[in-house]
């Protein structure tokens, strides 16, 4: 593990299981869009995305649906850091609506195309806990955060 990651830091902890399992689903939902064209699975990760978005994840039904399999299972909880996968559900939701409006607007190949890079990703995080948005993450705070704090004009009666 790797101690100097940057990421969202959250004093919140999420089941590293339950976000895999939740993966799982994502992609069950994504292929199921693709073999029906049903709009209706993307419609579902889009609320579900949003629930967990917003930092409520008892209003998702997957987030529910995985704890309580894993408990049934007996499966012991093994706690991370919230930061990153809350900041991961938002890229979750970005992906969700992209796939929705393209395939709404009759954008088939591009619904296809975000759909595919979606379901990578979510295959990702079920499939080896790898977490595609996670990483993503620093690079991004950087390009936002360095070039707001480039921009400051920081007045002060000392000269160097």
């Amino acid at each position: 593990m790797n101690n100097n990651a940057f990421c969202p830091i959250s004093f919140n902890k999420i089941d590293e299981h339950v976000a895999r399992l939740n993966g799982f689903f994502t992609v069950a939902l994504l292929v199921v869009f693709l073999l029906t064209g049903s709009v209706l699975p993307v419609v579902f990760l889009v609320l579900d995305f949003l629930a967990r978005g917003l930092g409520q994840p008892q209003w998702s039904l997957l987030a529910r649906s995985s704890t309580w399999i894993l408990k049934s299972a007996g499966v012991k909880p093994k706690l991370l850091n919230a930061g990153p996968k809350l900041f991961a559900a938002r890229v979750g939701l970005l992906f969700s609506v992209l796939v929705l409006l393209s395939a709404v607007v009759g954008w088939d190949i591009a619904a296809v195309v975000i759909t595919l890079i979606f379901g990578v990703c979510a295959f990702l995080e079920a499939a080896v806990g790898f977490c595609v948005a996670c990483k993503l993450y620093p690079f991004l705070y950087k390009f936002i955060y360095q070039r707001s704090v480039d921009k400051i004009d920081y007045k002060t009666d000392y000269q160097i």
